[in-house]
């Protein structure tokens, strides 16, 4: 059997040495929730297998257990090479949901919360020259309010816009030696106006006065290079480029960028570009872009939100910019890193969002259970020059507190001002934020185009939806002239093709005719480009995905409409496009 997702799993930090840990683990469910009490971690075999990185709920996975999984177990062999001990051994996991314990040869190693973003332990100190067992503890609980859980159904079936959830390990998982003080990560930040890069690296020890350098190069080309010097835990650099090669959309130019630090050696990649907004607009590399985006919700058939293989990160782009869109929102998902490579390579923009559905905002409580992994998920992912914009939350509710979003949103600022934030899309905003966003699931032509137009009017008042129904009753819209205005959730015109669930849903009156969807789609999007003030579009969805029959291609990716058809009406000038 071949290894699945062999790839290496992070492209913008890569280090020569690796062991590829995925493939057949050995498995065990803990409903009971009583493994750590009875000590599995020092048993010598579990009751199952699965194949990792597929999550159990997945038929990749070969458990394919789709009820709940309050916990579960997993168990594998490891050779480790007696010079890998010589300096720092760390151990990474692409994601696990949801809380995580990983034990070495008996012995708890390190702890982990929040089911979206990577986590490394370093296991020096628990690992032995030969064979170690390496022994993975995931507890999870979507009905909890204590987590965020994204699109996963709180129901034991899938229902409306609620899927097949996701538990325990679910990217790669390898293995690393590196020196004893190493370059634990880095922030990129391209400097166009001064034809350069801004390196931050931040080193796993301090190491005052020790030497650092950074060679840029662009399709083998030397580019330019710098030298500095170590202060404390960090190194910052900037390094001049001979040529400039801007990435822009459909043309992802990259840079190659190798980072050295005494013993330890980094391949990184940047892209050379700027994003800002100005007035109405959003500008990239100085000239106002129209946003033509898709809802991606990242799932797929097999593997739910793994994808099979890195072909198919790549696959889902490509059906994306064949319709006509230059990006996604990356939806109530922290995608993984593979996923922005290909982003970046293609020129693809997104905005980053994080999977805050099933989690309680009414009071501080949620906000400690989203903050921090946001955080890590905006330092993993700082570096990629797709990713244009962050959107921590999706649909607040109506209970939300305000101080929540308001605290994520400053925190995002400080972390990235490099790029704008949405402090929440849809629904119920805390008044701190950079755009002004709306979701409109109207699916009369001449009544979206009315509330597009109040969207872009800066008046202030308030204007509910017919989607929003209750929900609109409740909570004002308060418009804010002169921040760009996003349609950042429209359209979701459902469309059945093939084999779909019985109870298959979509927003509103689905169309009987293929003229009609069309005429539809046609109307709402000129709705979006041609309205004075509005900087960009989001389309409800690129794929189905279960019973959610919103996508412009089926679950497996088959096209409902040709692209030629589709793409022409997306790919027109908008108001604000020379």
């Amino acid at each position: 059997m071949s290894m699945p997702r062999a790839e290496y799993p992070r492209p913008q930090f890569v280090r020569e040495r690796w062991m590829n840990l995925n493939g057949q683990w050995q498995f065990e469910l803990d409903q009971g929730v009583s493994g750590v009490e009875r000590k599995v971690y020092e048993q010598t075999s579990l009751a199952g297998e699965i194949t990792v990185p597929f999550c159990p709920e997945s038929r990749l996975s070969g458990v394919a257990h789709v009820d709940f999984i309050n916990a579960c177990w997993y168990r594998k062999e490891v050779y480790v090479p007696a010079e890998w001990l010589e300096g720092r051994l760390l151990l990474h996991f692409g994601a696990v949901d949801y809380e995580a314990r990983i034990y070495i040869n008996g012995k708890e190693a390190g702890r982990h919360e929040g089911g979206y973003v990577s986590f490394t332990v370093d296991i020096t100190d628990y690992a032995q020259p030969g064979v170690n067992v390496i022994c993975v503890y995931a507890r999870s609980d979507v009905r909890s309010g204590k987590q965020p859980a994204g699109k996963q159904s709180t129901w034991y079936h899938s229902h409306g816009c609620s899927y097949t959830r996701t538990t325990g390990i679910w990217q790669t998982v390898w293995m690393e030696p590196v020196a004893k003080n190493y370059l634990q990560k880095i922030f990129l930040t391209p400097d166009v106006a001064n034809q350069g890069v801004h390196v931050r690296a931040v080193l796993a020890d301090y190491a005052d006065g020790a030497a650092f350098k950074a060679e840029a190069s662009y399709e083998g080309k030397p580019m330019g290079e710098t030298e500095t010097k170590a202060f404390g835990r960090e190194v910052r650099a900037f390094v001049p480029l001979s040529e400039a090669h801007l990435w822009e959309l459909g043309c992802g130019r990259l840079y190659d960028l190798r980072l050295t630090f005494g013993e330890d050696s980094v391949q990184a990649y940047f892209g050379l570009r700027s994003v800002a907004l100005q007035g109405p607009h959003f500008v990239l590399n100085g000239k106002p872009v129209f946003q033509r985006t898709v809802l991606d919700q990242g799932f797929n058939p097999e593997g739910i939100i793994t994808a099979p293989c890195d072909e198919h990160l790549k696959h889902d782009i490509e059906l994306s910019m064949a319709m006509g869109f230059n990006g996604a929102r990356l939806h109530q998902k922290i995608f993984e890193p593979r996923f922005l490579y290909w982003a970046d390579r293609l020129g693809y923009m997104v905005w980053g969002e994080h999977a805050n559905w099933c989690l309680k905002t009414n009071d501080g409580e949620g906000l400690l259970h989203f903050l921090p992994e946001w955080i890590e998920a905006v330092e993993r992912d700082y570096s990629s020059p797709a990713i244009i914009g962050w959107c921590p939350f999706n649909e607040t509710d109506m209970d939300t507190d305000p101080r929540v979003l308001s605290a994520t949103y400053h925190a995002t600022k400080a972390l990235d001002p490099t790029r704008p934030c949405i402090d929440t899309s849809g629904w119920v905003h805390c008044g701190d934020t950079d755009v002004q966003d709306y979701h409109d699931y109207t699916q009369d032509v001449e009544e979206f185009t009315r509330n597009v137009a109040v969207y872009a009017s800066g008046k202030k008042g308030e204007l509910f939806p017919k989607h929003q129904s209750e929900y609109g009753k409740k909570f004002p819209t308060t418009l804010n002239k002169g921040q760009p205005v996003f349609v950042s959730e429209y359209g979701g015109i459902g469309w059945k093709i093939g084999h779909t669930p019985g109870d298959a849903w979509g927003y509103g009156n689905n169309p009987t005719t293929e003229e009609e969807f069309i005429a539809r789609f046609k109307g709402l999007a000129d709705a979006c480009l041609d309205t004075e003030g509005i900087m960009g579009l989001c389309y409800t969805q690129l794929t189905d995905v279960e019973q959610e029959i919103n996508g412009l291609y089926t679950y497996e990716r088959v096209p409902k409409f040709p692209a030629e058809v589709i793409c022409p009406i997306l790919s027109r000038k908008a108001w604000n496009e020379d």
